[in-house]
């Protein structure tokens, strides 16, 4: 599928230093705290801990939540791989940074390789994916340097990763068969990675299906492909459709002309692209090099096709700002096409090596970045990338920690998602959601305190209500302003006990600089005692139980009766949780916070609780072992494939 590169070893040698030096400059060998890196960390932890069945429940966060369940799951997966096989020798925390490691130099080597698979030239194709290495075009794109190494959406990056895998695996298609298996393998890692990247995966693979004659066998390849695919993630895409009134979508980008346009003014260097990829269209291509070069304009309606139809009709599972880094993506590989075919010209004009003349492109690339923004992530601004160890040291977590495990029992609620790291009151300035591995320093569950999370509970506390709709907003827009969809002012404490209560608080913890506005815990009878751990405060009220466990996959509460015979078990609700008082069943519903609440006979103050796959989940690993069987059988009937060809 690839071919053999020896003899073009340097151009590869050349991205892969250049970013082992950036690597080694912002990463290190230090475990990186800056904005969401803490959260993936936390869902790798999940993994090892839990398992890997996507449904297994995390009690550390937000009261409760299948944590991988309406996550890609495949990075962690990952991650927990390489810890298991080295037999634990590689810490949880070793295996993040490698995975962070691997998400930012994979794009540029996988661009590279799909270039030099088309371009038939290492130097050729170097120009192209030294831009896919370093693009950040932030914040247009989610799955670049910034956002996806730097902010912490590593399974993103890693993700858009494997699409140049796949136009590889593509590149063949037209005089050739299908690489079915090779087809349907990596579409599926893409999914598990981010499903924001199928459709780019989709669009290229129809695109070739088109490039060749005798498109209707080359289309039931094509599609046996992606059935093959959909059965291998089955085990997570079926709960994940099955389950999706349990989960809240995270639609807070938007994709406008308005806000493209801002984009193409602020990064020149996107306008060149744009011209590069339509310029390529006019040269002489092969079929595939046309299929690449004909991908951006695809993506292009696709996108507006999310962002003008699906979105305004309430699907927001697949955000268009999101999908928008497969365009990204295209157009980049597109220019790299374009640039590949007349670079030989170029050099020839100048008579000097094809080499001399790529090393001249990339430093052009480089000069015309910076006339943008965050166009290139060219290297690291000194002290932008945090360390654990750096921040542990300047926020004075210890005593938080010490502090929190000292603790009546209980959860802790973070009144914030995060916590700054410079000073200011802009919502977007440097900060970290280290709050989130408090389960893992201190032993404590927590609501809030982590990053933008798409469960019923988060939707609570960032707007006051658990109800169905997409959350619509960075929670880092609401740190320091609202609680439970209410101005920090404006809150109650009335209010704020009834919650408090319902969602298993015995312990809050608000910022000093938040103290003046937090009226609901101003001479709170409640929650009376006060102690400070600068930059945090932190508040004590009586201890709350939560479910202990007795056994795997069992929990008992002590749970307190109301008047009409209910009872909240201080878990959120989920329909896999049974209910039983002396192994007897207890009917359950979800209450009006999104807990799970079980109706209780008068003498019962001890509920049994019991979590575990159901039929749906069940069905999902059926489907997945037919496509793991489905796929060997493919791999072994090259006959059958050979038939399905141009």
């Amino acid at each position: 599928m690839i071919p053999a590169v020896s003899s073009q070893a340097a151009p590869l040698a050349l991205l892969v230093v250049y970013g082992v030096a950036f690597a080694s400059a912002a990463l290190g060998r230090s475990l990186p705290v800056f904005d969401d890196h803490p959260g993936q960390l936390y869902r790798l932890w999940h993994v090892v801990t839990h398992g890997p069945a996507p449904w297994a429940w995390n009690f550390g966060w937000w009261t409760g939540y299948p944590e991988l369940q309406f996550y890609p799951p495949a990075f962690a997966y990952l991650g927990a791989l390489i810890h298991a096989m080295s037999l634990g020798m590689v810490t949880v925390a070793g295996a993040y940074q490698a995975m962070v490691w691997l998400a930012y130099l994979a794009p540029g080597v996988t661009a590279w390789l799909a270039l030099t698979r088309v371009l038939g030239n290492g130097w050729l194709a170097l120009p192209g994916a030294f831009v896919v290495s370093t693009l950040s075009l932030w914040p247009w794109l989610m799955s670049g340097v910034e956002g996806g190494v730097h902010v912490g959406m590593a399974p993103a990056r890693l993700g858009w990763a494997i699409v140049p895998l796949l136009a590889a695996a593509l590149a063949g298609w037209t005089s050739g068969p299908l690489p079915i298996r090779t087809v349907a393998a990596l579409t599926a890692l893409i999914v598990l990675l981010h499903p924001a990247h199928l459709p780019v995966a989709v669009t290229l693979l129809a695109l070739a299906t088109l490039a060749g004659t005798g498109r209707r066998p080359r289309a039931i390849a094509a599609l046996l492909g992606l059935v093959v695919a959909a059965l291998l993630t089955a085990f997570w895409t079926g709960p994940l459709l099955a389950r999706l009134a349990h989960t809240r979508a995270l639609a807070w980008g938007t994709v406008t002309p308005v806000s493209l346009g801002e984009a193409l003014v602020a990064h020149p260097l996107a306008v060149v692209l744009i011209i590069g990829a339509i310029a390529a269209g006019r040269l002489p291509l092969t079929p595939f090099e046309r299929v690449l070069v004909r991908l951006p304009w695809a993506m292009a309606a696709v996108v507006a096709l999310d962002a003008v139809v699906l979105e305004p009709l309430g699907l927001a599972w697949l955000p268009a700002d999101r999908v928008l880094d497969g365009f990204w993506l295209a157009l980049v590989l597109a220019a790299g096409v374009g640039t590949g075919r007349v670079l030989p010209q170029l050099a020839a004009w100048r008579r000097v090596p094809v080499g001399v003349a790529a090393l001249v492109v990339v430093l052009a690339t480089v000069a015309l970045s910076l006339t943008g923004r965050d166009t290139l992530s060219l290297w690291p601004r000194a002290g932008g990338w945090p360390s654990f160890a750096a921040t542990e040291r300047g926020l004075r977590l210890p005593a938080l920690w010490t502090a929190l495990r000292e603790a009546p029992e209980g959860r802790v609620l973070f009144a914030r998602s995060g916590v700054p790291l410079v000073f200011g009151t802009e919502w977007w300035r440097p900060h970290t959601h280290v709050t989130a591995l408090t389960p893992l320093a201190a032993g404590r569950a927590i609501v809030n305190g982590t990053f933008t999370h798409p469960s019923p509970i988060a939707a609570l506390v960032y707007r006051g209500d658990p109800g169905p709709g997409p959350i619509t907003q960075l929670v880092e827009r609401l740190d320091g302003r609202t609680l439970f969809g209410a101005p920090l002012e404006a809150l109650g404490a009335d209010k704020f006990n009834v919650l408090a209560r319902r969602l298993g608080v015995s312990v809050v913890v608000a910022l000093d600089e938040d103290v003046p506005r937090l009226t609901a815990l101003a001479d709170n009878a409640v929650f009376a005692s006060r102690r400070s751990e600068p930059p945090f405060v932190i508040w004590q009220g009586p201890p709350v139980a939560l479910p202990h466990p007795v056994e795997p996959g069992s929990w008992r509460v002590d749970a307190d009766r109301r008047p009409d015979g209910w009872a909240s078990l201080r878990v959120a609700y989920y329909p896999l949780w049974r209910a039983a008082a002396g192994g007897v069943p207890l009917p359950t519903r979800r209450g009006a916070l999104g807990d799970l609440e079980a109706a209780l006979p008068t003498a019962v103050a001890t509920v049994e609780l019991s979590y575990g796959a159901g039929v749906i989940e069940w069905l999902g690993v059926g489907l997945t072992a037919v496509g793991v069987l489905a796929w060997l059988i493919v791999g072994r009937r090259p006959k059958a494939r050979e038939a399905l060809v141009t």
